[in-house]
């Protein structure tokens, strides 16, 4: 038997982000494949609705309401929990600004919840998982949710780009730390998807058409499509997988 399958069960899989859009897909795909999940998100109520979705595959799920860049209240969550094994730190915004005319504010609020928050959580849950004895023999995965902007550049997305190629070179150098032992660490690069954060930039419809135009394939990503590289990197069948990306752009930065 040379194919390997993508089987979480007896798994624990944190997602943060996961209320709505790319997280909760990640969350409910991780579910399907077997895991237990454990959600973060602002608002209990969309994790309310996600939670009933996870329980439907007879898996086990904890919602708690947080804002990641709270540190203390996360390390606070993290130490209650009893093992972590999958972590997809997903949680992530964007504030489309001309890089002349980016406010200081504006800046570092993104790099505080996509940099500082993304270190901080991955740094938590990294230390959770090696609370296991015997965590170089059943191994662990951590997914950074990074983007097709971590490798190439966009308009109006300086920040961006600097907060998502800033997660590329994170998890480069946690997937070396972390190697020897047998957790990997990876990013997953998706191309424009219709969520709830993106559905108000896609309403421009010259805007639309010229991401359209970028992609080879012609079409946006679907969120069906991150859960399923995510539950890839999460599982055994990518056990050799390790300090890299997966890149789900339709071609564009073959560009």
């Amino acid at each position: 038997m040379y194919l390997k399958k993508i089987n979480l069960k007896n798994k624990t899989a944190l997602v943060t982000g996961a209320g709505k859009g790319i997280g909760m897909a990640c969350a409910i795909g991780l579910a399907e494949a077997g895991a237990n999940l454990i959600i973060i998100s602002r608002t209990q109520k969309d994790l309310d609705k996600v939670s009933k979705v996870i329980r439907r595959f007879k898996s086990k799920c904890i919602s708690y309401a947080c804002d990641v860049t709270h540190y203390t209240q996360i390390k606070n969550f993290k130490n209650k929990q009893k093992k972590i094994d999958i972590l997809v730190n997903n949680a992530g915004t964007n504030i489309p600004e001309h890089f002349t005319k980016v406010q200081k504010k504006n800046m570092e609020y993104l790099v505080k919840v996509n940099t500082m928050a993304t270190f901080n959580i991955a740094q938590l849950c990294t230390l959770k998982m090696l609370e296991a004895k015997n965590r170089k023999k059943i191994g662990g995965s951590i997914i950074n949710m990074s983007s097709q902007m971590g490798h190439v550049g966009g308009p109006i997305r300086s920040v961006y780009n600097m907060t998502k190629s800033g997660l590329e070179g994170l998890t480069k150098g946690m997937a070396i730390d972390l190697a020897k032992s047998n957790i990997r660490v990876n990013t997953v690069c998706p191309t424009f998807i219709v969520t709830p954060m993106t559905k108000k930039f896609l309403k421009d419809k010259n805007f639309k058409n010229n991401m359209l135009k970028n992609i080879p394939l012609g079409r946006f990503a679907q969120t069906s499509d991150i859960a399923t590289a995510v539950a890839f990197l999460a599982s055994d069948a990518s056990s050799m997988i390790t300090g890299t990306s997966i890149l789900i752009d339709g071609g564009w930065t073959a560009i």
